[in-house]
């Protein structure tokens, strides 16, 4: 079983997963939360198991041990059986899905991608009733070949296509899931002048946290903001809200603009006994109560729902909430910390889609690489010794290699830029 090699296996898994090597012999009462959940996923990992059971296991893991932990399971022999929120993890390691619906589970060849678009093709399908067997057949044959030609570029390539060849176009069946109706409109288009940060630095418990932060945002950025401290993020957003201030710099708002902001956490809104028609009401400016209704079914929260009371929602429930907030500001520029969290994958595509379509600026920060990838038009990361800033998708900055040079310079304080 590989026995003598056991020790430097858990320990070359355990650096993988960001546990620094002097903290290797520590016991794990005296570890943070998420070390703790990074050793317990090493702990899965270790020992070449037959088969992984995997609940969530990117939650608080950053965007490099993600990346790691994909190839790590592309690489498996065995079985894996994950569950996860994360579109672009799921399409890197999974070569079937099971899809859990109309009270059954049927079984797919393919990754989350391909269930997904095959699965709102079958929906549409069904509802254009006239639409001759033949046609639809051919449109679904089309469809499956796009997707076979495409599974090349994937680690699992060979076996995929195999799956893929031998799917029966009977076999795709249109979801029964809800998704939420999520658009953004602006009541009013910004001007030039968006927002102008000069020398913002931040310092906690003597953790530099930023420094020298300069952005200029123009107008229809769509930014996501990156760090390797999670507090890093958090504080920058609360301070361009005004909810906390900086040691130093300046923020310049410009006076056209109207922005809602999404915290990462949004307690604070849900201490008051009131029922979701009440609840909402208070964000909106028509406050009939037909309208308010209306807006909580394309919510998702329709009939007895919309009267639950909103200091006992699920954290999936609150975010719902808090997205329908946003939408009824109109405002011409968002800001989101970890948007994504406690939500299921219906409402994370459908917000996903939202944030494509919006014709305003987006201040974000998301550990969901489908999310990041497919609704920032820049990259700002945020170190302790200044930023890099370019205009660029997500996966081509992760990919360049004088950026990955550059990032690791300037964390470890070689480089201030």
């Amino acid at each position: 079983m590989d026995g003598w090699n056991a020790e430097s296996d858990a320990a070359s898994i355990l650096s993988a997963l960001g546990i620094k090597e002097e903290t290797h012999y520590t016991l794990m009462a005296e570890l943070s939360g998420p070390d703790k959940v990074k050793v317990l996923l090493a702990q899965a990992l270790f020992g070449n198991p037959d088969i992984l059971l995997l609940d969530e296991p990117t939650n608080d893991l950053d965007v490099e041990t993600i990346s790691w932990l994909e190839d790590f399971l592309a690489d498996f022999k065995n079985t894996v059986i994950v569950v996860s929120h994360d579109r672009h993890f799921l399409d890197s390691v999974c070569t079937h899905v099971a899809d859990i619906d109309y009270g059954k589970i049927q079984l797919y060849a393919g990754n989350y991608t391909f269930w997904y678009e095959s699965s709102q093709l079958a929906l549409r399908q069904r509802n254009e009733q006239n639409k001759k067997n033949e046609e639809k057949a051919k449109e679904l044959m089309a469809f499956i070949e796009r997707f076979s030609a495409n599974v090349a570029k994937s680690k699992q390539a060979t076996s995929r296509r195999k799956m893929l060849d031998k799917l029966n176009i009977e076999d795709i069946k249109p979801s029964n899931r809800r998704y939420p109706g999520i658009q953004f409109t602006q009541e009013r288009e910004a001007g030039d002048q968006v927002l102008i940060i000069e020398n913002l630095s931040k310092i906690i418990d003597g953790n530099t946290l930023f420094a020298e932060v300069n952005i200029n945002v123009n107008k229809g950025d769509k930014i996501a903001f990156l760090s390797r401290e999670s507090l890093a993020l958090n504080t920058f957003f609360e301070i361009i809200n005004q909810q906390m201030t900086a040691d130093s710099g300046e923020i310049t708002w410009g006076i056209t603009i109207t922005k809602t902001y999404l915290p990462n956490d949004n307690s604070k809104y849900f201490k008051e006994d009131l029922n979701l028609v009440d609840w909402l009401r208070q964000f909106s400016k028509d406050k009939d109560e037909t309208f308010v209704r209306g807006f909580l079914g394309r919510m998702l929260f329709s009939g007895e729902e919309s009267l639950k009371k909103s200091n006992v929602l699920s954290g999936g429930e609150k975010m719902r909430c808090m997205i329908a907030r946003m939408i009824l500001s109109g405002a011409n520029l968002l800001v989101l910390d970890e948007p994504t969290n406690h939500l299921d994958l219906e409402s994370i595509t459908a917000f996903n889609n939202g944030l494509k379509d919006y014709k305003g600026t987006v201040l974000f920060a998301s550990h969901d690489h489908e999310f990041v990838q497919t609704v920032a038009n820049r990259i700002i990361e945020l170190t302790p010794n200044g930023i890099i800033d370019r205009r660029t998708t997500y996966d081509e900055y992760l990919d360049d290699p004088k950026i990955k040079e550059l990032r690791q310079a300037m964390y470890a304080g070689k480089v201030k830029v």
